[in-house]
């Protein structure tokens, strides 16, 4: 790790410099190869390290982030040459976040992480119950999940080594038993009811129940079914709950035969169909045409879509 400095001893004392991080440390840290990662920057632009004056890549903590989002979607079957256009979407959406006044001070994010992150390693859930009340009394609820607590699981999730499993687990525990009761207080009218379900294979538990309670915002008509609900199935579930509508959450672009089969579920089921998360964003073109409408994946723009799509009026 290296870390540049170019204050004079008698020159007053400037702000902190950016730490930076050698290639070697970033192979470590992320596992993408350095083949791989002079790809993604200079035939992609999808980084951009800073350079020695002897030509060596430092790389920024954001520069590491924006590596572990592109590992992320190409892991979901996102080509990299498509990853450009949703970070930059990414990006624009933490800019309105921070014109809208709800952004935090630089690195505040990852303070809150660090602390969180500390508890978990030492399996302390008094603590890590009273860091999770301080940072929903601090930040909105869409903030508290996709900025601070969605990461830091999904980089439990990542890591390898002894103890690494035991402490993602004892997190994701944590997080979906309380996802579940701020869902089940909230619950409203039965004819009001939306029904949200995972589309097989293609997210986890706790991605789908949070997607679940943004999408709910203070409605309390999201009812979330179980992962692993058959989408054959779907029309059966729908005929007896009678639900307004029916949004299908997936972290992955949907392939033909997907598309296909969510036009027949279209015709079967007698309410509304919507899909939400990162698929609806790369999906938007082939689910061009078709009734089923795509809310997006932040969790502000998933409600309010939401919202629109259940009055007659979707803002696509």
């Amino acid at each position: 790790m290296t870390e540049l400095s170019g204050a004079s001893p008698l020159a007053p004392s400037p702000p902190a410099l950016e730490e930076l991080f050698p290639i070697r440390e970033v192979v470590r840290l992320t596992g993408v190869n350095p083949v791989t990662l002079r790809a993604w920057e200079r035939r992609y632009g999808l980084i951009q390290p800073v350079r020695t004056d002897g030509g060596h890549r430092l790389y920024s903590q954001a520069d590491i982030e924006a590596i572990r989002s592109i590992l992320a979607w190409t892991e979901r079957g996102v080509a990299v040459s498509k990853v450009g256009s949703i970070l930059a979407r990414s990006a624009a959406s933490k800019a309105a976040t921070a014109d809208a006044g709800e952004a935090p001070a630089d690195g505040e994010w990852s303070e809150w992480q660090a602390r969180l992150g500390q508890a978990v390693s030492h399996f302390d859930e008094t603590r890590l119950e009273q860091l999770y009340g301080q940072v929903f009394s601090t930040y909105p609820l869409a903030a508290v999940f996709q900025e601070i607590l969605l990461p830091l699981w999904q980089e439990l999730l990542r890591r390898e080594g002894f103890g690494q499993t035991s402490q993602w687990l004892f997190l994701d525990a944590f997080l979906r038993a309380r996802v579940l009761q701020r869902l089940q207080l909230g619950r409203g009218p039965a004819d009001e009811r939306v029904l949200v379900a995972a589309i097989p294979g293609q997210c986890r538990e706790l991605e789908l129940l949070v997607a679940g309670l943004l999408l709910d915002g203070d409605s309390g008509s999201v009812r979330v079914l179980p992962v692993g609900q058959p989408l054959e199935e779907l029309a059966l579930v729908c005929q007896e709950v009678r639900p307004r509508a029916l949004v299908l959450y997936s972290k992955t672009p949907p392939g033909a035969a997907l598309v296909r089969q969510l036009g027949r579920l279209a015709l079967a089921v007698d309410c509304l169909l919507a899909v939400a998360g990162e698929a609806s964003e790369l999906g938007e073109g082939s689910l061009g045409g078709t009734p089923i409408a795509c809310l997006g994946s932040s969790g502000r723009l998933m409600s309010r879509r939401l919202a629109q799509f259940l009055a007659g009026h979707l803002d696509t």
